[in-house]
C-alpha cells in the first residue's frame, strides 16, 4: 500500500531501495541525506554522535528508548585536557542524523544532564526522527547492507485524512504506472535532496586536526626521557577520538596531535619516542599520503607503533595488506574478539565499515586479534618489530573497558625501547600467557556422573526459578553426554520429569541424605549452585567430605560460596581489591551489636547470616529498633550483620558470567524501580537499565567483572549495588554465587540461557567455545544487546493471610513474579501490572485500593504502584511524588504521561476517537478493556472498532543481538509499536495457555502440565505455541515449544495471537485457573477449544448448574444456601446445623471464607463481612466435621473416563486441599467408598462431557460421599499422581483432547510396599505476623514428595524436605479442645515412651498429668507481667532461646474471627515459634501421624522406592483390556421423556407448566445439548412429522422447530401462509384437521388471539402455540427461562427488567407468568402508551413480585438489574403509524446505558431487534440474545421430545 503519513510525522525517513517511513522529528528542523547504519549499544549515545568516525552516516540506534539520561553540560572541561569538553568524544557532533524508535523528550533524569538530546541536536543543525520500526530498519540493512538514506522535513500538510497508516512501505512493490503518483503524492509534501554517498568525500580532511597541537601529561605521572625531555607519543588525528587521548595522557607521555597528512617522519624529527594512529572515518584506501608517511615510520623502525580502528586499516595497507568495506560494518558495544596470543575473549566496543582482508596480511605479520562471531580480523601484529594495530576501540566511550589495558602494553613497549634499543627487532608482549598454556592450567573435567542439588520445596525467596535453572542444567550435561542425577523432592517440577535427568530421588536436599546418595551412586562431579540457597548449605556443610567422597565440585568453588555468603569475609575480600562494601560490621549478641553500630552510625539495616532472601532482616532507625531485630535474626542464624543503610540510593544489578579461562562477561544489568530498601524480590525491575549513562554502566560492568574474577567464581553469578544517584559513590551490596531468581529474569528478558551456559562452564569448557543458541552462529562469550525493555513486578498474595503485615521492606514476601517485553517503559509496565492480577486494567486511578495515598507512598507496600497512579490523579507531581518514594523521575515522568494521556482519553468515546488516537493509546500500552472503561464501552466493541482501523500488533523476536544476526528460535512478544512482524505465520500450531503468575494455589505443577501437553503434542508431530509471562518457568524456556510468546493470558493477547497464528485450537485446561476464567469467552469468539466444552465448564463452576446436574445424575453434596439477609442466613444454620462454612461472595481469591461454629460466631462473622444484602450475598455450607476428604484425578474422553487416581488426605476435611497432606496409594480407605467414588466420577465425567482433565474433591464420612468441588481442568495434584504411579495423565488427557490414539486405564506397576506422601511447603517465617494455622484458605506456597514403605517413612522425610527438624529432647504440647487431648493422649503416651521430655500449657498439663505421664508445665503471660516471671515457667523465654525442639499447638476450633487487633495467647506462642524457627504442628492428623512416625525409628536408608531411574526404560508392557461399567444411578433420556406430563397434549398456554414441569423440561433440555454436542442427531423422533404452519412472518421461531425436530430424526412439512388454502377463504379448523392427517403434531402460528383454542379444539394431533396474536408465545418464554438459567446459574434471587413495547409484547406476558414459579423482582419500563395489560400487572403485584413500574431507563434501574429483557416495537401491531413513528426509539440499549449495569448481568431480546439495542453492544460478553437462539433449539427439542416420543 502506498506511502501515507499524518501530520503529526513531520520527518520522512526515505532509503535508496525504496523504503519510506515516517515519524516526528526532535532535532534540526532540516533534510540531509547520507549512509544508513545501526548500532546496537545500549547506552551512550552523546559518546556515540560525537565520534568522527560517524562523520556523514544516518545512525540508526537498536536500543528503542533514547534520551532518557540527558545530555551533560557541552561547558565542562576536561580536568587533564584543559581545552577539550569533559563528557564527549568531539567538540561536535558529527553524526548526520539520528534515527531512534522512541525519543524521551524533555523529561530527562540524571545528575550531570542540563539539557535534553534534542535541546543538543538543534544546537548542532543536526536532524533526528523519532516513532520508526528501528528493528524493521535494522533487518533492512543487515539483509541488503549499508545504504543510503535521506531525512526529509515535511513541506506542507498532507491532505486530511482520517485513514491512518504508520507503515513502512516498499514502493518497489506497487504495481506499475501507480508508483509514480503515489510516489509524487507522499514526495508533494517534504522537502526533495539529493543523495549524498559520504564514502566518496574525504571525510578525514574534515575532521581531522588544521595545526599540530602538544598536550602535557600530570607533572606528578609524567614519564622522562633518559635526555630529560618528556616521553613523546605522534599521534596521527584522522578522526581522533577524545578518549583515546585522555588514555594516552594519563598514562604520563605527552602528545603531539598532528593533522591526517603531515609528514611525520619529515616534521617531527627525531623528538618522539611512539606513533600512534586514531580511529576515523570513511574508507581507508583514499588515505594514500598518510599510508605513505607511515610506511616511511616502519621503514625507519624507530619507534613502537599503535594504530586502532581506522589507524589499524592504515597500518595494514601501509604494510601491504589490502582492505575491504563489509556489509553493514561491526557497530556496538558486546563484539566479541580472540586474542590469538593467550587465548582470550575479549568484549569490544566497535564502530566501523570496512575491515583489513587477512589474506592479504604480507609474511612478517600475524593477525593479532579475530572477531569471534563471524572470524572477520580485529587486529594484527608485527613478528618483528613493535608495531600493532586493532579494529576495535580499547578506549571505550561508549562500551566496555575490558581492553583499555592496550594503552598500557603501548605504553610499556616504548619504555623498553627507550631502555634498551633491541626492543625495536622483537614483537610486543602482551600479559596473559600463551593459549596453550591456559588450557593445561584449566582443562577440561571429565565427567562420567553428574549430581545435581535442586531446591526443594517452593518457598518464598526460592521457588520455580530454580526449576528453570535445574532443568537447563540437565538439558547442557545431557547434551554433554554425562549421565544425570538429580535429588530434588519437589515433585510438581518438570526436572524430576522423564526426558531430563537419567535418575531422579525424591529425597531431602540436606547434608545427611546428599551424602547417602553420593555413598550409593558413586557420581564424580557434583552441582551445587542449580538449588538455591537449599543446595548452597549442603555444599558448604559437605565441603570437606567431597574429595574423600570421589567428588569434584562443578562450578564455583566451595570457598568462593563461602566467601560471598559469610558478610564478614566478603567485605575484606572487597576492601583488598580496593571495590567498597556498605559500612558494616558482625555481632554475634545482642550487647556487641549495639557497641558496633555507633561506628557505623544509623540508619542501619540488620541482616542474619546464611540467610535465604533476606530472611530475618530489617531497618533499625535507633537503639530500641535494632535490639527487636537483632533477636529475631539470632533465631535464624549464629552472626548478624549491622551495616549503614542507603535507602534512596538507585538498586543495579548485573548478571555475571565467568569461565575457567578467565573470560568474564556481563549478560544482562537490571535497575530496580524501586530505590534501595525494598528487597529486590519484592520490587519492579526493569532491564536493561534506563538511567544509567555509559559511564555509570561501564564503571558498574567494570567492578563486576573485576570483582568476579577476584572471587574465583566459575559460572554465573549476580552482583548488587547501591548507587547515589547524585554522584558516581557506588558500593557493592552483595553476591550471589549461585543461578538466583534474578538470573531466571535475566535469561527470559535477554534469552541468553545463563543456567545452561553455567552448567557447561563447570565442566571446564571455555566460554568462547559455547555457540549462541538463538542464533546458532554467534558465540557465547557476547553480551546480548536488547532492543525492548522488560518489566518484572512481583506478585503478593498478602490476603490468603490473616494479620501479615504489608508493607515491604528488606524481607522477601512476593511468591511469585511476571516479566512483560515492549518497545516502550509505559507498554511494558502496562502490560506487566494486568499480568499481575486480571483484575488489572493497567495503570490507572484505583478504587479498590483503600489507601492513605501519603502514607502508601512514604512506606510502601503491596498497593504502591496503583497510590502513585491515584497520586497522579489526585494532582500530585512528580517532584513531589520523587521527594516521596525516591524512584527515579524518569520512570515517575513516564507514568505521569500514562496518567495525563488518561485524562484526556475520557473526553472520547467509540464513534468520536480517532485512529491516530487508538494508534497511540495502543503503543503506550492500554489494552482495549481499558479503553473501553475510558470510552463508556466494551472491550469487545473497542477490540472491533481497533480493527477495523487496522490496529494490530506485530510480534517481534527476542534474539539476543537485536537483530544483527538471524535468529532461528521464536521467542516472541506482541508490539504495536512497529510496522511490521518478525516471523510468518504458517504453522497453524496448537496453543497451549500457560498458568500465569505463581501465587498460592497455582504454582509449579501447572507449569508441570503445560509443559507435559507441550511435549506430548511436539511428540506426535503437532505444531505448538506456548503462551505464558512467567519468567521462572520452564514452559517460558523458548526451546520447550515451537513459538513462544511471553505475553498476557487475557482475552485480547489470546485472541490476537489466535487469529495471527490461525492456530488449530486452544488448549486451557493446564494452566490452572488463569486460563479457565477465560474460556467462555473465548468460546463466544469462535476460538477452538480443544477438550471439554467451555459451557461444560462452566457447569461445574457455577454453583447453582453443578448443585442441579448433581442432583440430576443423583450425586450427593453438602448442603449448601445462597442468602441475602441475616435472618435467612440464621435460619438455614439452625435448619442444616453448624458447624457451616460462610464464603462473601464479593470477596476477590477466595479469602474471608471462615468456618462458623455457633450462631454468635455467625453474628460475629457476617457483621465484619459488611452488609449481607440481594447486592452481596453470601453462601453459607453445611460443614462436615471430622470427615475424610478424598482427591480424585482423573481423564475422560468425551464423558468416558480413560484413566484415574484417587489419593487421601491426611487432615480431615476442612483443610484446603492445596495445603493438605496426600497419600497415594490411598491406606485407610473402604473399597466400598472408592467404588462409590469413582461410580460419583464416571457420572459427573458423563454429565459434563469431559474430553480430558478434570479433578474432583469428595468428603467421605462412614462411606457416605458427598461432591465439594469438581475442577474441569488439571489441578494441583496430577504431577504428583503421574509420577507416584507411573502413568502421565497429562499426556493421555492431551491425546484425547487432540483425538489422538490412546491406551486407556494403561497398567500400573508399582511395587507392593510403596507409599508416596505429598506435604506442603509453608513460608511463614517470611510473612512477619501471619498465623500459622491451616483452615480452608491454602497457605502454603510449596509441596514436596517422598517415598517410603510406608506412609510413616514417606511422611518423615516428606517432613524433612520441607526444612522441618526432627525432635532431640523438648516437646512442648498445647491442645485447646478436649476432643483433640482425648485422641492425641495415645500419641503423648509414645512420646514419653521414647524418652522425650514433655513441656506443656496449663489446661494441656493438668490433663496429662491426671494420666500419670510426668509434665512440666510453662505459661504464657501478658507483657508487662514477664518481668515477674521465672524464666523456668516462661514458654516465651523457652521458645526464644530455642529450648523447645518441637511445639505441637492444637488450637480448639471455636474461634471465630477475632477483631484484627485482638492477639491470643496461642497466636502469640505460634508465631514466635515461627519467628524462632521451632518446628510446629498445629493439626491433629499430622501430630498423631509424625508421632506414630518417630514411634517406629526409621533409619532413612536410601531404598528402591527413593528414585525413579529414566535412562535405562523397562520394556514395554502386555496391554491390559478394562471394561467399563455401566453408568447407574442417574435416568437415561428415555427414562425422562417417560415422565413427560405432555405427552400427546396440546401446549398453548405457559399456564400449563408447573415448576416441576419445566424443571424436567430443562433437564431434558440439557441432556438434548449434550446429545446435539456428542452426535448431531439425535434418533428420538426417527420417522415422526411435524407441520408447522405460520400465518405470520417468522425466521427464528419456524426455523427453530424445523432444525429441532431434524436433530431430533424427524421430518417437518412447512405450510407457508402465502400459498396455503387459507387464501381461498378456509376456515383454521378444517386448516388444522387436514393437517393433522399427515403430521404427528402441529406447530401453529396466527394472528388471531382465539386461534389457538379453535385449533386446540378440532385438532385430533398436538398442536404447539407459536405465537397467537399479541397474547402469548409460551416457546420463547421457556426458552427465555433457560436461557436465564443458563446464563446466571439461577432464575431465583434475580432482578428483571422489561424494557420496550410491554403492551403487545407477547414474550414478555407468557414470560411474567412463568416467574410466578420463582423468587424474583420484576421492573416494567415501557412508554405511557405500552404499559403492560393490567391483568398481568395484578398478578405480578399479588405475587410481590412488581418492584419498580416507571417510564424512563435510569441508571439505577439498570444497576440493579440482572437481566435485561428488550422487546421491539411491534408496527405490525399498530392501529396507527403516526403512533408507532412516536415511540419506536423510546428506548435505545447502548454502551452508555449499559455503564451502569452490573458485571455478570445479561441483556436479552427475542429478536428481531429495529433500535432497541445498538449494534456495539453485539460485542458486549453480557449480549446473551444470540445465544439465546441456541438455548431455543435446545428448549424446543425438549418440548418435541415430551410431546410426541412414545
Amino acid at each position: 500500500m502506498a506511502p501515507h503519513s499524518d501530520n503529526s510525522q513531520d520527518l520522512a525517513l526515505e532509503l535508496q531501495d525504496g523504503h519510506v517511513c515516517f515519524g516526528q522529528s526532535f532535532g534540526a528542523d532540516k533534510s540531509i541525506a547520507g549512509e544508513l547504519v545501526f548500532q546496537t549499544g545500549m547506552v551512550g549515545y552523546p559518546e556515540s554522535i560525537t565520534d568522527p568516525s560517524y562523520r556523514g552516516q544516518i545512525l540508526v540506534m537498536t536500543f528503542p528508548l533514547v534520551g532518557n539520561y540527558g545530555v551533560p553540560s557541552r561547558e565542562q572541561m576536561d580536568s587533564l585536557l584543559e581545552d577539550l569538553p569533559a563528557h564527549f568524544e568531539a567538540k561536535e557532533i558529527h553524526i548526520a542524523g539520528l534515527v531512534v524508535a522512541s525519543y524521551s523528550g524533555e523529561q530527562y533524569s540524571h545528575h550531570l544532564a542540563t539539557s535534553s538530546l534534542g535541546t543538543w541536536l538543534k544546537e548542532q543543525g543536526v536532524p533526528a526522527i523519532t516513532g520508526v520500526d528501528t528493528r524493521a530498519l535494522t533487518k533492512r540493512i543487515r539483509e541488503e547492507g549499508s545504504m543510503l538514506g535521506r531525512l526529509l522535513r515535511r513541506t506542507s500538510p498532507s491532505p486530511v485524512s482520517t485513514a491512518l497508516t504508520n507503515g513502512a512501505v516498499d514502493t518497489r512493490t506497487l504495481a506499475n504506472g501507480t508508483v509514480e503518483d503515489e510516489e509524487e503524492d507522499w514526495r508533494s509534501n517534504f522537502e526533495q535532496i539529493e543523495w549524498v554517498d559520504p564514502n566518496k568525500k574525504n571525510l578525514v580532511a574534515e575532521v581531522s586536526i588544521k595545526t599540530p597541537k602538544i598536550y602535557s601529561p600530570d607533572p606528578s605521572t609524567a614519564l622522562k626521557h633518559p635526555s630529560g625531555r618528556p616521553v613523546r607519543v605522534i599521534c596521527v588525528d584522522v578522526g581522533l577520538k577524545y578518549n583515546q587521548l585522555r588514555c594516552l595522557v594519563r598514562r604520563g607521555v605527552e602528545v603531539q596531535v598532528v593533522p591526517w597528512d603531515y609528514d611525520f617522519p619529515q616534521l617531527a624529527g627525531k623528538d618522539y619516542d611512539g606513533l600512534f594512529i586514531s580511529n576515523g572515518p570513511g574508507d581507508p584506501a583514499m588515505m594514500e599520503a598518510t599510508v605513505k608517511h607511515i610506511k616511511t615510520a616502519m621503514d625507519e623502525a624507530r619507534t613502537p607503533i599503535f594504530g586502532i580502528c581506522l589507524g589499524h586499516q592504515l597500518l595494514a595497507r601501509a604494510a601491504g595488506a589490502d582492505t575491504l568495506k563489509m556489509k553493514f560494518g561491526n557497530r556496538g558495544h558486546n563484539i566479541p574478539c580472540t586474542n590469538m596470543i593467550n587465548g582470550r575473549c575479549y568484549i569490544t566496543s566497535q564502530n566501523h565499515g570496512y575491515a583489513v582482508d587477512s589474506k592479504t596480511l604480507p609474511h612478517g605479520w600475524d593477525e593479532l586479534f579475530v572477531n569471534a562471531n563471524d572470524s572477520s580480523n580485529e587486529g594484527i601484529r608485527h613478528a618483528r618489530r613493535p608495531y600493532f594495530s586493532v579494529q576495535f576501540h580499547p578506549e571505550h566511550t561508549p562500551g566496555p573497558r575490558d581492553t583499555e589495558f592496550l594503552f598500557d602494553v603501548f605504553i610499556n613497549t616504548i619504555k623498553k625501547t627507550i631502555d634498551s634499543p633491541e626492543a625495536l627487532s622483537e614483537p610486543v608482549q602482551f600479559p596473559g600467557g600463551t593459549a596453550e598454556e591456559n588450557k593445561q592450567l584449566a582443562p577440561r573435567v571429565h565427567v562420567k556422573k553428574a549430581l545435581v542439588l535442586g531446591s526443594g520445596g517452593l518457598s518464598i525467596g526460592q521457588a520455580g526459578e530454580f526449576d528453570y535453572s535445574g532443568s537447563q542444567a540437565i538439558k547442557a550435561l545431557k547434551e554433554e553426554g554425562i549421565y544425570t542425577i538429580l535429588i530434588n523432592p519437589n515433585i510438581a517440577t518438570i526436572q524430576t520429569s522423564k526426558g531430563l535427568a537419567d535418575k531422579v530421588y525424591f529425597l531431602p536436599v540436606t547434608a545427611e541424605f546428599v551424602r547417602k546418595v553420593i555413598k550409593k551412586e558413586r557420581p564424580d562431579g557434583i552441582y551445587v549452585t542449580f538449588g538455591g540457597q537449599t543446595a548452597l548449605q549442603v555444599g558448604i556443610q559437605l565441603k570437606d567430605e567431597f574429595e574423600e567422597l570421589g567428588v569434584k565440585v562443578l562450578g564455583t568453588p566451595i570457598d568462593t560460596i563461602i566467601t560471598t555468603e559469610d558478610r564478614e569475609l566478603f567485605a575484606r575480600s572487597m576492601e583488598s581489591i580496593g571495590e567498597k562494601c556498605a559500612k558494616s560490621a558482625s555481632a554475634s549478641s545482642v550487647e556487641e551489636a549495639l557497641h558496633v553500630v555507633k561506628d557505623i552510625g544509623f540508619p542501619v539495616i540488620v541482616r542474619a547470616a546464611y540467610a535465604l532472601g533476606g530472611l530475618g532482616s530489617g531497618f533499625a532507625e535507633n537503639e530500641d529498633q535494632l535490639e527487636d531485630l537483632c533477636n529475631v535474626a539470632f533465631a535464624a542464624s549464629p552472626q548478624v550483620l549491622i551495616e549503614r543503610s542507603m535507602k534512596g540510593w538507585k538498586e543495579i544489578e548485573y548478571e555475571v558470567v565467568r569461565d575457567c579461562r578467565d573470560n568474564c562477561i556481563t549478560v544482562c544489568n537490571m535497575e530496580n524501580f524501586d530505590p534501595l530498601g525494598i528487597h529486590t524480590g519484592d520490587s519492579i525491575v526493569v532491564a536493561p537499565s534506563q538511567t544509567l549513562s555509559d559511564e555509570d554502566y561501564n564503571m558498574l560492568r567494570t567492578t563486576a567483572v573485576n570483582v568476579i574474577r577476584h572471587l574465583g567464581v566459575v559460572g554465573e553469578c549476580n552482583i548488587q549495588y547501591a548507587l547515589n544517584p547524585f554522584s558516581r559513590e557506588y558500593c557493592i551490596i552483595e553476591v550471589n554465587a549461585r543461578l538466583s531468581r534474578s538470573s531466571a529474569l535475566a535469561s527470559k528478558a535477554t534469552g541468553y540461557p545463563l543456567a545452561f551456559v553455567a552448567a557447561k562452564l563447570g565442566l571446564g569448557i571455555a566460554l568462547n567455545e559455547i555457540s549462541n543458541s538463538v542464533t546458532r552462529v554467534t558465540s557465547a562469550c557476547f553480551e546480548p544487546s536488547l532492543d525492548y525493555v522488560v518489566v518484572k513486578i512481583p506478585r503478593w498474595d498478602l490476603k490468603k493471610f490473616l494479620r501479615v503485615s504489608t508493607l515491604l521492606g528488606s524481607s522477601m514476601k512476593s511468591v511469585g513474579e511476571v516479566m512483560s517485553i515492549g518497545r516502550t517503559f509505559e507498554e511494558a509496565i502496562q502490560k506487566a501490572i494486568r499480568c499481575i492480577d486480571l483484575n488489572n486494567l493497567g495503570f490507572n486511578e484505583t478504587t479498590a485500593a483503600l489507601m492513605v495515598i501519603d502514607q502508601e507512598l512514604q512506606t510502601p507496600s503491596d498497593q504502591r504502584l496503583f497510590a502513585i497512579a491515584n497520586a497522579m490523579k489526585s494532582g500530585y507531581s512528580v517532584d513531589k511524588i520523587w521527594e516521596m518514594t525516591k524512584i527515579d523521575k524518569w520512570f515517575l515522568s513516564r507514568l505521569k504521561g500514562l496518567s495525563d494521556f488518561e485524562k484526556s482519553m475520557s473526553n472520547y468515546d467509540t464513534v468520536s476517537i480517532t485512529k491516530p488516537l487508538i494508534k497511540q493509546a495502543k503503543q503506550l500500552g492500554y489494552s482495549d478493556r481499558q479503553l473501553a472503561k475510558f470510552w463508556g464501552s466494551n472491550e469487545l466493541a473497542v477490540r472491533r472498532a481497533r480493527i477495523d482501523a487496522g490496529i494490530v500488533p506485530v510480534a517481534k523476536q527476542i534474539d539476543t543481538v537485536a537483530a544483527e544476526f538471524p535468529a532461528v528460535t521464536n521467542y516472541l512478544y506482541l508490539t504495536y509499536n512497529g510496522s511490521e512482524s518478525d516471523i510468518t505465520f504458517n504453522d497453524r500450531g496448537i496453543m497451549v495457555l500457560g498458568s500465569g503468575v505463581y501465587r498460592i494455589g497455582s504454582s509449579v505443577e501447572f507449569d508441570w502440565c503445560s509443559v507435559r501437553a507441550i511435549r506430548t503434542l511436539r511428540e506426535q508431530g503437532f505444531k505448538t505455541v506456548m503462551i505464558n509471562f512467567n519468567p521462572e518457568t520452564v514452559s517460558t524456556d523458548y526451546d520447550e515449544a515451537d513459538r513462544l510468546y511471553f505475553e498476557n493470558i487475557a482475552l485480547e493477547t489470546i485472541l490476537d495471537i489466535y487469529t495471527m497464528e490461525s492456530s488449530s485450537g486452544v488448549i486451557i485446561s493446564m494452566g490452572g485457573q488463569t486460563p479457565n476464567n477465560i474460556a467462555l469467552p473465548l468460546h463466544r469468539m469462535n476460538v477452538k477449544i480443544l477438550g471439554t466444552s467451555p459451557e461444560m465448564i462452566d457447569t461445574a463452576e457455577n454453583r447453582y448448574k453443578f448443585s442441579r446436574m448433581l442432583d440430576r445424575i443423583s450425586v450427593d453434596q453438602p448442603a449448601w444456601k445462597e442468602l441475602t439477609s441475616i435472618e435467612e442466613a440464621t435460619e438455614f444454620c439452625n435448619k442444616v446445623s453448624y458447624p457451616v462454612l460462610v464464603r462473601p461472595s464479593y470477596v476477590l481469591s477466595g479469602a474471608a471464607m471462615n468456618t462458623v461454629y455457633s450462631r454468635d460466631d455467625l453474628a460475629n462473622f457476617l457483621k465484619q463481612a459488611a452488609d449481607v444484602s440481594r447486592e452481596h450475598p453470601v453462601v453459607i455450607t453445611k460443614y462436615i466435621e471430622n470427615a475424610k476428604e478424598i482427591e480424585m484425578d482423573a481423564v475422560a474422553r468425551n464423558g468416558t473416563m480413560i484413566g484415574h487416581f484417587i489419593s487421601e488426605h491426611v487432615e480431615n476435611a476442612g483443610v484446603h486441599s492445596g495445603d493438605a497432606t496426600l497419600i497415594l496409594p490411598p491406606q485407610d480407605l473402604d473399597p466400598e467408598t472408592v467404588r462409590r467414588i469413582e461410580d460419583a466420577t464416571r457420572k459427573i465425567g458423563n454429565a459434563l462431557n469431559v474430553t480430558g482433565p478434570f479433578n474432583i474433591q469428595f468428603i467421605a464420612k462412614d462411606n457416605d460421599i458427598k461432591v465439594i468441588e469438581c475442577n474441569v481442568r488439571a489441578s494441583r495434584s496430577f504431577p504428583f499422581v503421574s509420577k507416584v504411579m507411573g502413568v502421565d495423565l497429562i499426556e493421555m488427557a492431551t491425546k484425547a483432547m487432540a483425538g489422538l490414539p490412546l491406551l486407556e486405564y494403561p497398567p500400573v506397576n508399582i511395587p507392593s510396599d510403596y507409599v508416596a506422601v505429598k506435604v506442603p511447603q509453608f513460608s511463614f517465617s517470611r510473612l512477619s505476623g501471619a498465623d500459622p494455622v491451616l483452615g480452608v484458605e491454602m497457605a502454603s506456597t510449596g509441596e514436596v514428595a517422598c517415598f517410603g514403605r510406608t506412609k510413616y517413612e514417606a511422611y518423615i522425610k516428606g517432613l524433612v524436605a520441607t526444612g522441618f527438624r526432627l525432635p532431640k529432647k523438648n516437646i512442648l504440647l498445647s491442645i485447646g479442645s478436649f476432643k483433640d487431648k482425648l485422641e492425641m493422649l495415645p500419641s503423648i503416651e509414645s512420646l514419653h515412651k521414647m524418652g522425650y521430655k514433655l513441656f506443656a500449657t496449663a489446661g494441656t498439663a493438668d490433663y496429662i498429668q491426671e494420666h500419670g505421664i510426668p509434665v512440666k508445665f510453662l505459661e504464657v503471660l501478658t507483657s508487662h507481667d514477664q518481668d515477674e516471671q521465672k524464666p523456668e515457667y516462661s514458654l516465651t523465654q523457652h521458645l526464644s532461646n530455642n529450648l523447645i525442639d518441637l511445639y505441637i499447638n492444637l488450637p480448639s476450633s471455636n474461634r471465630f474471627r477475632r477483631p484484627a487487633n485482638y492477639m491470643s495467647k496461642g497466636y502469640r506462642t505460634r508465631r514466635m515459634a515461627v519467628d524462632y524457627q521451632t518446628p510446629l504442628v498445629t493439626n491433629v492428623k499430622n501430630a498423631k501421624l509424625l508421632i506414630e512416625a518417630l514411634a517406629r525409628h526409621y533409619d532413612l536408608e536410601i531404598s528402591k522406592v527413593d528414585f525413579q531411574e529414566f535412562a535405562a526404560a523397562p520394556g514395554a508392557q502386555e496391554q491390559t483390556d478394562l471394561q467399563m461399567s455401566r453408568l447407574n444411578g442417574s435416568m437415561s433420556l428415555s427414562q425422562l421423556l417417560a415422565k413427560s406430563p405432555f405427552k400427546r397434549k396440546h401446549i398453548v398456554s405457559v399456564k400449563q407448566f408447573s415448576r416441576a414441569d419445566l424443571h424436567l423440561l430443562f433437564t431434558i433440555a440439557q441432556e438434548m445439548r449434550l446429545g446435539a454436542q456428542r452426535e448431531g442427531c439425535l434418533d428420538i423422533l426417527k420417522g415422526r412429522v411435524l407441520c408447522t404452519m405460520f400465518c405470520e412472518p417468522s425466521t427464528r421461531t419456524s426455523a427453530s422447530f424445523d432444525a429441532a425436530m431434524k436433530r431430533l430424526g424427524g421430518e417437518t412439512v412447512v405450510i407457508n401462509e402465502t400459498v396455503s388454502s387459507t387464501q381461498k377463504g378456509e376456515s383454521i379448523a378444517d386448516t388444522i384437521r387436514t393437517l393433522g392427517c399427515y403430521g404427528d403434531a402441529i406447530v401453529l402460528r396466527h394472528p388471531s388471539e382465539e386461534s389457538i383454542d379453535i385449533a386446540a379444539k378440532f385438532s385430533n394431533v398436538p398442536v404447539i402455540n407459536a405465537g397467537n396474536g399479541s397474547r402469548e408465545h409460551p416457546t420463547q418464554a421457556l426458552l427465555d427461562i433457560f436461557t436465564i438459567r443458563e446464563e446466571l446459574g439461577t432464575v431465583n434471587g434475580l432482578t428483571i427488567t422489561f424494557v420496550g413495547d410491554l403492551k403487545y409484547g407477547r414474550t414478555v406476558h407468557s414470560l411474567c407468568e412463568l416467574l410466578s414459579h420463582y423468587d424474583v423482582s420484576v421492573n416494567l419500563v415501557s412508554p405511557d402508551t405500552l404499559t403492560i395489560p393490567s391483568s398481568v400487572r395484578d398478578a405480578l403485584q399479588s405475587r410481590n413480585q412488581l418492584a419498580v413500574v416507571s417510564n424512563e431507563l435510569t441508571p439505577e434501574i439498570i444497576a440493579s438489574s440482572d437481566v435485561l429483557y428488550c422487546t421491539r416495537v411491534q408496527k405490525e401491531r399498530f392501529p396507527d403509524l403516526a403512533h408507532y413513528e412516536k415511540v419506536k426509539n423510546s428506548f435505545v440499549v447502548n454502551n452508555k446505558v449499559m455503564k451502569n449495569a452490573k458485571a455478570n448481568m445479561i441483556v436479552m431480546h427475542p429478536l428481531p431487534r429495529n433500535n432497541e439495542i445498538h449494534e456495539e453492544l453485539d460485542f458486549d460478553p453480557r449480549a446473551a440474545y444470540f445465544r439465546q437462539m441456541r438455548y431455543g433449539l435446545y428448549t424446543r427439542m425438549a418440548l418435541l421430545a415430551m410431546v410426541m416420543a412414545t
